[in-house]
């Protein structure tokens, strides 16, 4: 059994057959030459995973993921080439000779990092995990760690740290992040939680650390308002409402006042303190002052580098 990947480039239309058979490899043919395909395609020469437990066809291509479910799918990405998949009853990733990211990034409140998060899974396509976010989706889908979390919540307590701990461990272990590599945002946030990672394994490859000065810090979260009808969140000075009537139901949020955010900065700061000693050796401090470009600027550097010396280290242990 066999399917055709056709490449819509602008100049040309080279196909790509993939032969399937039972086993969990594909091997990837080209019926063009290589410098009539994306520059993000694997080479004739790669290989594709099988991964028998899904039902859906992945292509990951660089930075862009292609996939289909059940018919013919065309990345909606208008920057580069599209890429029509063919629907087959599998997962498949090009083959990676090297392992892939595992990065854990750190910033205050207003700092940017929800922004840069958003920018690095784009373009790495890591696996973006973020501890509130799965803690409210363990709860919401009544997993057994869901249900302890809410035990606690409903008393008004915190979820103690081996709860929050156990989900982002087992988040860790699922197979896309294993595949892909992951993003950890804003975990762990305190001593114990870094050495309850590293005692389950987690060692991240880089640990990124915005540094942003207390004064814009201060200015961005004072300046913030949400729009209770829509939820978006506007920014007085840098991001105001577009009407009048937004403007007017503007709500700001109890604690988004300069005397609570610093109290918040000084936790944050004090946290932070105590995981940079786990992770001291692999800390990359990014001046986050700057524009969000000029950050992830900053960013992409520093994973880029990071990736070509592991592709270089295994191609010194293949040779």
């Amino acid at each position: 059994m066999s399917v055709n990947m056709v490449a819509v480039a602008s100049m040309a239309t080279p196909s790509i057959t993939i032969s399937f058979t039972n086993s969990k490899s594909l091997p990837l043919s080209s019926s063009s030459s290589s410098s009539s395909l994306p520059s993000c395609w694997p080479s004739s020469n790669s290989t594709l995973r099988r991964h028998p437990s899904s039902c859906a066809l992945t292509l990951r291509c660089g930075a862009a993921v292609f996939a289909s479910s059940s018919s013919p799918f065309t990345s909606p990405n208008s920057n580069s080439s599209s890429v029509i998949v063919a629907a087959l009853g599998i997962d498949a990733q090009p083959e990676r000779d090297y392992e892939p990211l595992q990065v854990m990034i750190s910033g205050a409140p207003a700092s940017g990092k929800g922004t840069q998060c958003e920018l690095i899974k784009h373009k790495y396509g890591l696996v973006h995990v973020a501890a509130g976010d799965l803690l409210r989706a363990e709860i919401a889908t009544g997993s057994d760690n869901g249900k302890l979390a809410k035990q606690y919540m409903e008393k008004g307590q915190l979820v103690p740290d081996h709860i929050v701990v156990m989900m982002v461990k087992d988040r860790l272990l699922k197979p896309d992040a294993k595949d892909n590599g992951w993003l950890l945002d804003g975990y762990p946030r305190s001593l114990s939680q870094a050495t309850a990672l590293k005692g389950f394994g987690f060692q991240p490859d880089i640990f990124i650390l915005l540094e942003v000065s207390e004064d814009i810090l201060v200015e961005r979260v004072v300046g913030r308002r949400l729009d209770p009808v829509t939820g978006k969140i506007y920014h007085l000075k840098y991001s105001p409402p577009e009407t009048e009537e937004i403007a007017a139901r503007l709500t700001q949020r109890f604690d988004d006042t300069e005397e609570k955010v610093k109290l918040r900065l000084n936790t944050h700061h004090q946290n932070v303190e105590a995981v940079l000693s786990m992770y001291k050796d692999i800390t990359v401090k990014i001046n986050g002052n700057v524009s969000k470009e000029e950050v992830f600027a900053q960013i992409d550097s520093a994973l880029t580098s990071l990736l070509e010396q592991r592709k270089a280290a295994s191609g010194s242990v293949a040779a």
